[in-house]
């Protein structure tokens, strides 16, 4: 048996090649969009992808299952569990629950299990010239490493009331199923730490229905329906405004993208014309370089492994847009871009450019030190806005600040004040440089960037109270 975990640490997403050797054939399960990492894994290894597998309608990322399909002329198997708002609306084979997939000498048994949506499944699989038992359970979002599916998605960014309790209850259950897997299978999950399915996702790749059975902290609620469901809806992270559009995409028949496009670097012309048109400008420097000079105007989103997220906060489908970014990330960018469906990428400029195009009106700012704003609170003279989700700032903040979130800030710009200096943090500095960029790109030039955040605020004070 082949197999190759691809990891997308930009959305903490994990994909799968299976294949059989003997027959030279291969799975990919879960596939990201940009499938030329499977095609090039598939020749590396002689094998030909004859089959796709979803585990369920993803909300997080754009399918590349069309994409793969179309280039290789695999078959889809996807899931025809959950009623009709759940069905897949283009052709391809149609999995229920006790079907089996036959790849060469591999089987993969099919297990509904809902929760996090009601048509997810999971992939039992057994390389049966090894053994007749299973080796392996792919879980989509269903388990992960530490977590399971959260089950409030399809109402928090999909818009359907009343659903985050049935799917809790039906997590439950689905849970009871897996406590009676043997305890060597390998649980092999579709994301880890840092993926806004789940709110406390493990860093391991992998783990055993064995360990999940003593580690996780859903499998200890299972003698008690009410306060798992508690538990499970409890401090979710904010579902990014984006996952409703994926839902919708992965769904439904939409175009396709089968390689990645090339960028056009813009002439000074160009982007002074997308500028005039009123394009959005995403500046993906890291926020000390935005900081030292950047157009009035643009987002400081930078390109890390949470781009694609803020990306997808900010942006809609409709929209065009340019980058600033260094040639050498602008291939690494587009991919990002790709995984979420954000295909209007307008072009991009180099920061050397920026300096020649709008050198004479670039603007900068200095981050406030802690000192600065203990002064400000002191003095009653500043609205301090704590950019984190919910679940941190109830977990500690700075006494007297506001919570907005850096994900919904720009549509809580009445509740920023324009009288009185405002001051910004987040963590550690990366949200509230973003929401500094976008409240300055708003016409606030009243506001400060406390770039130490809540990890220098609480560091100082846990110090001070000792000392």
């Amino acid at each position: 048996m082949f197999f190759e975990l691809v990891y997308d640490k930009s959305l903490a997403q994990a994909s799968y090649v299976v294949g059989c050797q003997a027959g030279g054939v291969a799975a990919v399960i879960d596939p990201k969009r940009d499938v030329d990492t499977y095609l090039q894994i598939a020749k590396a290894n002689n094998m030909k992808i004859t089959h796709i597998l979803e585990t369920h309608i993803h909300a997080d990322f754009l399918s590349g299952s069309r994409e793969l399909a179309a280039l290789t002329g695999a078959d889809m198997y996807l899931s025809d569990m959950g009623d009709e708002n759940w069905k897949y609306e283009f052709p391809h084979k149609k999995l229920r629950h006790g079907d089996r997939v036959k790849l060469g000498n591999l089987n993969f048994d099919v297990l509904h299990t809902p929760g996090h949506t009601p048509e997810s499944i999971s992939f039992l699989l057994t390389d049966t010239p090894a053994s007749q038992e299973p080796v392996m359970l792919f879980t989509g979002d269903f388990v992960f490493v530490g977590d399971v599916g959260r089950p409030d998605l399809l109402e928090q960014a999909a818009g359907l009331k009343g659903t985050q309790d049935i799917g809790a209850a039906q997590m439950f259950d689905s849970l009871q199923e897996f406590n009676k897997l043997q305890e060597f299978i390998q649980v092999w999950p579709g994301h880890g730490a840092g993926s806004a399915c789940g709110k406390s996702l493990g860093a391991v790749p992998m783990s055993t229905v064995g360990y999940e059975k003593i580690r996780n902290w859903a499998m200890q609620l299972l003698d008690d329906k009410a306060a798992f469901s508690k538990e499970l809806l409890a401090d979710q992270p904010e579902p990014p405004r984006y996952f409703a559009m994926m839902k919708k995409l992965n769904k439904v028949d939409r175009k396709l993208l089968t390689e990645v496009p090339k960028i056009e670097n813009l002439s000074k012309q160009a982007f002074e014309q997308a500028e005039k048109g009123g394009m959005k400008i995403i500046d993906t420097r890291t926020p000390e370089a935005f900081s030292k000079g950047f157009l009035k105007g643009s987002l400081n989103i930078a390109n890390n492994n949470s781009f694609s997220t803020w990306m997808g906060w900010y942006m809609n489908y409709e929209e065009s847009f340019v980058l600033i970014a260094d040639q050498a990330e602008v291939d690494d960018l587009t991919r990002k871009l790709m995984r979420i469906g954000l295909d209007n990428l307008h072009g991009f400029i180099t920061p050397e450019q920026l300096q020649q195009y709008k050198g004479q009106a670039l603007e900068s700012y200095q981050p406030v030190t802690i000192e600065t704003v203990e002064a400000l609170l002191d003095e009653g003279k500043a609205q301090v806005i704590d950019v984190r989700g919910a679940a941190e700032f109830k977990k500690g903040h700075i006494e007297g600040a506001d919570n907005l979130f850096v994900g919904k800030l720009d549509k809580n710009l009445d509740k920023v004040s324009k009288e009185k200096p405002v001051v910004v943090h987040c963590q550690s500095g990366g949200r509230a440089a973003i929401a500094y960029s976008l409240l300055r790109a708003h016409g606030f030039d009243n506001v400060s960037n406390y770039a130490g955040g809540w990890e220098d605020w609480s560091r100082k004070k846990e110090k001070a109270t000792a000392e």
